[in-house]
């Protein structure tokens, strides 16, 4: 069992979904926001991209950490095809992303990075998915219903159209919705013993 008790968990995410995972691991934390400007180098591929953008978001904090403070950032990149598909900007993004994704496999890569005042390691899990052919009117459907505009790749492994349209998944199923739960818990019993 994980013992935080000489150790304050930082989450830096406003995610509900990343809340809810840490509450139901039975994780004390406490949530710290920072704005940070996601840009990342553009030779960066797969998971060089959300592991940047971990350590991205956890530069912000730079120099505020007390002692016994672990800082959890992290980052989730839908991959597909030699692109990543990021947050949708409008309804019509949206589309295109998941026109592109229907009846294919991707990658969902989410980095976790665990900074203190003195270190910092990131890890990454990669979740394969497999979406079936979606017509036009489902997907619309989604995105009309759902607005999926704060989701890598525009859509949700955990509303309808993961529910409808997701015929395989290979690997992490929390990973997907956006934290690697498992290899969190192992990585913060490593750095707390």
């Amino acid at each position: 069992m994980l013992d935080l008790k000489h150790h304050t968990l930082i989450l830096a995410s406003g995610s509900p979904r990343r809340h809810q995972f840490l509450k139901e691991m039975g994780l004390p934390f406490e949530v710290r926001l920072k704005s940070v400007d996601e840009v990342y180098p553009p030779e960066l591929k797969g998971s060089e991209i959300s592991d940047y953008l971990a350590q991205l978001k956890a530069s912000a904090f730079k120099g505020s950490l007390a002692p016994g403070e672990i800082l959890l950032t992290s980052d989730t990149v839908v991959w597909h095809k030699g692109v990543s598909l990021a947050k949708a900007a409008n309804a019509q993004e949206a589309f295109e992303m998941l026109k592109a994704l229907s009846g294919d496999w991707h990658e969902v890569i989410t980095s976790v990075c665990f900074t203190t005042s003195t270190s910092q390691k990131v890890v990454h899990q990669v979740t394969q998915v497999k979406f079936r052919e979606l017509s036009d009117e489902e997907i619309k459907y989604y995105i009309n219903t759902y607005k999926p505009f704060d989701k890598a790749g525009a859509y949700g492994i955990q509303e309808w159209i993961g529910l409808t349209g997701i015929e395989e998944i290979k690997g992490s199923y929390p990973n997907v919705v956006g934290l690697p739960t498992q290899l969190v818990y192992k990585t913060l019993i490593e750095m707390v013993k």
